[in-house]
């Protein structure tokens, strides 16, 4: 008699297989497949585009330990992400993962501008911005969102990040995240 595996949740709480990437150019960095513990411990660094392989929770982790409260506390960072997406979970009813991908895919911009220099002159000019960069871009708006939202306030940080995810993933304009990339892309085009 074969024993079946056991499926691999994240956190061994929550699903990942039937999570669906809607935004086509961002499928296929937006990773979402499985893992027991958001911590590679830095394996995917010495390959290109390896990066895109990592879960989008553990992409979340590796965020929330910029310089800061929890700057290179990883055990930290993941209690952090863990409590919020438990918070996530008791809010919305839903698979608190669906939640931040499909948070990151309203956040991610997806033009930016650049600097050009031509006879002296410096000309602003709009550029589409690669999927990868844009996954990191919206993951650092809503780190840093959920770090302002915490800084001189009695809630957590576990709440603000909880608050900004959801909030990111109903495309709320109540979201830093939201905010920042309707504020890039509005520069952008006046830019064309």
């Amino acid at each position: 008699m074969s024993r079946k595996p056991p499926e691999i949740k994240v956190f061994q709480k929550w699903e990942t297989e039937e999570i669906e990437i809607a935004d086509p150019g961002l499928e296929k960095y937006l990773s979402v497949k499985p893992t027991l513990f958001p911590h590679s411990g830095g394996r995917h660094e010495h390959k290109r585009f390896r990066k895109s392989t990592l879960n989008i929770v553990e992409r979340l982790v590796n965020n929330m330990m910029r310089p800061g409260r929890v700057g290179g506390k990883k055990a930290k960072a993941i209690g952090i992400v863990r409590n919020a997406l438990e918070i996530i979970e008791l809010k919305t009813g839903k698979n608190p993962v669906e939640v931040l991908a499909k948070a990151v895919e309203n956040t991610a911009p997806a033009e930016d501008v650049t600097r050009i220099a031509y006879g002296g002159i410096v000309y602003p000019i709009s550029i589409d911005i690669s999927p990868l960069r844009r996954i990191d871009i919206a993951l650092r708006f809503m780190t840093d969102g959920a770090r302002k939202g915490a800084y001189s306030n009695p809630k957590t940080i576990d709440e603000c990040l909880a608050e900004e995810i959801t909030y990111a993933a109903q495309r709320d304009n109540r979201s830093f995240a939201v905010r920042k990339r309707d504020e890039m892309e509005r520069v952008a085009l006046a830019s064309r």
